[in-house]
């Protein structure tokens, strides 16, 4: 991808080769549908051409009734009725090319939008710690359906625009040389004033769209601790905060829309005064010719027919000019637009796999660590050299004060992110020489954070194994204690979850994805903060279905309630980026130390 599109420098120079650049890959996409395109230039000519016939026997009408031997009715009608026949077969043309072009965007929106959903899914775990859910939303919805818009109506504006204008000058070559040199004049006008503007209002429409993501953003995030503000009283703050962050994104819009507006007006002054000058000298031509001043075979000469088709034509040659002109602000917002999506598309996916990556099959669990260190900032090191060694089926607690580097070994284990330095082997290899699938495979993760996705419970259990049957479900949910709840619902596990579980419980939404956990045959498992969301009694209950749960797998387990970890086989206490103490439950409530005191704090 261009350089520059990536940094979104806002030179002039480079602000035109970044709009060449999403014009050629927006036309990739149009030309990936090139038969129906083809299909759309086809009625685009006809319909124009049409179109353009009808000045023509408009004038020769006049001609008709002007003409010094009397008015000729035959000829009159005749081209009356040809002149109704272009307009109204370049109606239907117009109407059937409005459709087919709506279906054309409409296929490449779909394959833009797939592509960048595609591409999202395939982003490192960095990607989405360092954007906001909100902004990223805006690209999939609002920019492309902005591409959309411009795709569906204002690229037929333009392929009709081109046509027309071109064939109206030819047709005023036709009637009348010296009057085409009133558009020698207007025209560069025309264009330097566009091509001024433009260079201007593009940057405020770069803005429009950053600002409308930043409140989209802002408001995904607050929208999503909504209870929590409502807790604090804070509703009238963060209302304010939003309120400056709205003004600031309808204050980009102004902006962007006003000096963008304000070009089509600009131009539609020339363009009228051109017309003006037309009407003037056509007429000064017209009466020196009726005059008989000029002579017929004179370049001078011009009939009043003549003149009424040449005003015609001038219509239809500054009328698109001016639809151009007032177009404009709309391309610069879709050139942002696609320009926002291009850049996702364009970021680089998660790294690949080494060339002798191996896929990891039937894994032991046997996982070691050495030296490992870490930060996710060049500046900021979390974890500082740590090793241990994890033999297979062996439960391993971690714990410690917050920040202290705890989910950051499960992101490194799961290879969201790459070590800095050291060592990470699973049965003795190094995880870098497998194969990133395979290795997340070897784990089943249970997080803090529950994901649901809307859909039935029997779907969001059988989530964690592919083509699992009822029974397999039932008997998860029961081990998971989740299945007496779910059988008192109307619906049973045909109970459908609203977007992310919202009709359901925190405690029940926990227990559901336990559940799932159960369901995976992976031999090594992830507790991030599992129980964290349900209470004392429930915990109880599942106590013994998480001890069947672990029963022969590699179990990494983070918890600040200790209750849940005394019968780890290996507990780390993790203080500053390094092992400060390990060993048993006993062992370090015998040493005294820092995990003594976090124990006695809990429970005495």
């Amino acid at each position: 991808m261009n350089k520059d599109i990536r940094r979104g420098n806002p030179n002039e120079k480079l602000s035109f080769d970044r709009t060449k650049n999403v014009l050629k890959r927006l036309g990739k996409y149009v030309l990936r549908y090139w038969y129906l395109f083809l299909v759309a230039i086809v009625f685009t000519l006809f319909s124009n051409q049409l179109s353009l016939l009808g000045p023509e026997y408009s004038g020769n009408a006049i001609d008709a009734i002007t003409a010094s031997g009397g008015v000729n009715f035959d000829s009159v009608w005749e081209n009356v009725i040809k002149m109704l026949v272009c307009y109204i077969l370049a109606a239907v043309m117009s109407y059937i090319l409005s459709v087919l072009m709506i279906h054309i965007s409409q296929k490449i929106v779909y394959t833009m939008r797939r592509e960048l959903f595609e591409k999202l899914t395939s982003l490192p775990v960095s990607y989405f710690d360092t954007h906001a859910t909100g902004d990223i939303i805006s690209h999939i919805s609002y920019d492309i359906d902005t591409v959309n818009t411009s795709l569906s109506h204002d690229l037929v504006q333009v392929m009709t625009s081109i046509y027309t204008v071109v064939g109206s000058l030819l047709f005023m070559w036709q009637i009348s040389k010296p009057l085409i040199l009133i558009f020698a004049l207007t025209v560069p006008a025309s264009i330097l004033l566009t091509s001024f503007r433009s260079k201007k209002v593009r940057p405020l429409f770069q803005k429009r769209s950053r600002k409308l993501g930043e409140l989209n953003g802002y408001a995904e995030e607050m929208l999503s601790g909504v209870r929590t503000i409502q807790a604090y009283g804070r509703e009238k703050e963060i209302s304010a905060r939003f309120g400056k962050r709205n003004k600031d994104a309808m204050d980009a819009y102004y902006d962007a829309e006003y000096y963008g507006a304000t070009l089509g007006p600009s131009v539609n002054f020339i363009n009228n005064l051109s017309l003006s000058l037309v009407m003037i000298f056509g007429g000064f031509l017209y009466m020196y010719s009726a005059g008989g001043s000029v002579a017929e075979t004179s370049i001078f000469f011009i009939s009043l027919g003549g003149v009424a088709k040449f005003v015609q034509y001038s219509r239809k040659f500054a009328g698109p000019i001016n639809e151009f002109a007032n177009m404009l602000h709309e391309f610069q917002s879709a050139f942002s637009a696609a320009e926002r999506v291009f850049r996702i598309i364009d970021e680089d996916s998660e790294k690949a796999d080494r060339e002798d990556a191996f896929e990891l099959t039937e894994a032991k669990g046997e996982v070691r660590l050495r030296d490992v260190v870490f930060g996710y900032t060049p500046d900021k090191t979390i974890l500082k050299g740590i090793s241990v060694d994890v033999k297979p089926g062996t439960k391993i607690a971690v714990v410690g004060p917050t920040g202290a580097g705890k989910t950051t070994i499960i992101n490194l284990l799961m290879r969201f992110y790459d070590i800095n330095g050291g060592r990470i082997t699973v049965d003795g290899h190094d995880i870098d020489a497998i194969t990133r699938r395979s290795l997340r495979k070897a784990y089943t993760m249970v997080l803090q954070d529950t994901w649901l996705f809307q859909g039935t419970i029997f779907e969001n259990i059988a989530y964690g194994k592919e083509n699992a049957t009822f029974e397999e479900v039932k008997n998860a949910a029961r081990e998971a204690r989740i299945d007496s709840y779910i059988e008192h619902l109307a619906d049973g596990y045909d109970t459908v979850l609203t977007d992310d579980g919202t009709n359901i419980s925190k405690g029940q939404k926990q227990l559901i994805t336990i559940a799932r956990a159960m369901l995976s045959d992976s031999p090594m498992l992830i507790l991030d903060e599992a129980t964290s969301n349900v209470d004392s009694r429930t915990e109880a209950k599942i106590s013994e279905a998480m001890e069947k749960l672990m029963k022969g797998r590699t179990s990494f387990i983070i918890a600040h309630r200790l209750s849940t970890i005394k019968n780890a086989d290996l507990i780390l206490v993790l203080q500053d980026g390094l092992i400060t103490e390990s060993g048993t439950h006993d062992e370090l409530i015998a040493l005294g130390g820092f995990y003594e005191t976090l124990y006695n704090s809990q429970f005495k």
